[in-house]
């Protein structure tokens, strides 16, 4: 049997003259801004052009452009020599960006190309949002539907407290506590990327989910008296977000006397929010602040442990009871979150 093993990400632009349209990409996505359409098209334009140097001077210190795609294809080619060796199927894995190249209408030209008896949607995203994983399960939809591909797909929603997820987790965390020292008290800051708070309100089931992957890796560390704490970073524009702010917590740590160890929470590739935003941006606001000790963890990345949990997610979904949700048989978000994908698609395991 032929499987095609879908990854996707955000994207990042490749040159300078790739951010102002890869920013337009973003902020014309309706999930991200919900107006109509003219309305969020002009929108869109506006606040691209606007956020042009700003994103510019971000991505100079990346040599110009994002490093994500390079990642992500190491991530796939991991993924696929563990799949390769893990029983008779074939596999291929296949990489799509939501809001640059290669974006779902090209990948699905090539999945189709290849011809495959199943698909599996892998998100490289731990933790489910609408804005996320909802934003490209909705594209990709359209654009298995304009190539004309018509095959048994399974969609993977989310693995918060995936196992292989937190080990490589816990390993990063825990090299970074040895770094850090015993001379001195130490703060963990899990920092994920914010969400304004109104789509949290409306059901959106991701901080939630951010906040059970914290835990999991902080039972997992089973350290005694552990300082830590949920935040998020990476605010943009006038809407309340979520809450606290990385910068504000790390600001409170150096008031406090603690060194902070800072843990990119729903990021498992490094990119500018890891390598320009918390290792720059944040290393200055904790400097100013007179934090003892700024460290950071690295993504999972191809952590050997990270790759073979995703490789257990691809099993989980091949097989007799498919489920989305981190290879549980049951739904793990409350009921309360509406936005849940199980609860908009009515049942755990369908087919994306």
């Amino acid at each position: 049997m032929k499987i095609a093993v879908v990854l996707y990400n955000l994207g990042g632009p490749d040159r300078p003259e790739d951010v102002q349209p890869f920013l337009f990409n973003l902020f014309n996505d309706p999930m991200i801004i919900a107006a109509p359409g003219p309305i969020r098209w002009l929108l869109a334009r506006v606040i691209s052009k606007r956020r042009v140097p700003i994103a510019r001077d971000i991505y100079k210190h990346l040599g110009g452009g994002s490093p994500l795609l390079a990642n992500t294809e190491a991530q796939s080619a991991a993924l696929q020599t563990v799949l390769a060796g893990s029983g008779d199927d074939e596999y291929r894995t296949f990489v799509a960006m939501r809001y640059w190249h290669p974006q779902a209408d090209a990948v699905a030209r090539d999945v189709k190309a290849y011809g495959p008896d199943k698909i599996v949607l892998l998100p490289l995203y731990p933790q489910y949002s609408t804005t996320t994983i909802g934003s490209f399960m909705r594209v990709w939809e359209k654009a298995i539907r304009s190539v004309g591909l018509n095959c048994p797909t399974s969609s993977i929603c989310c693995y918060p407290t995936e196992p292989g997820f937190i080990s490589a987790t816990v390993e990063a965390v825990r090299a970074a506590l040895q770094q850090a020292g015993t001379g001195r008290p130490v703060r963990i800051l899990f920092s994920a990327h914010g969400l304004p708070k109104k789509i949290v309100e409306d059901g959106d089931p991701y901080q939630w989910q951010v906040e059970q992957t914290a835990k999991a890796v902080v039972d997992e560390l089973a350290i005694d008296g552990l300082d830590w704490l949920n935040c998020y970073q990476s605010r943009v524009g006038p809407l309340e977000w979520i809450a606290p702010a990385t910068e504000d917590e790390i600001r409170r740590a150096g008031a406090d006397g603690v060194a902070v160890v800072i843990v990119p929470l729903a990021f498992v590739s490094e990119h500018s929010e890891t390598l320009v935003e918390l290792d720059i941006e944040y290393r200055h606001v904790a400097a100013a602040a007179g934090v003892v000790g700024y460290h950071r963890t690295p993504t999972v990345s191809v952590a050997d442990t990270f790759i073979a949990g995703l490789a257990r997610l691809v099993s989980v979904a091949l097989s007799d009871t498919p489920s989305p949700c981190s290879g549980s048989v049951d739904r793990i978000c409350p009921q309360s979150w509406s936005q849940c994908l199980c609860a908009v698609e009515g049942a755990v395991g369908r087919a994306g």
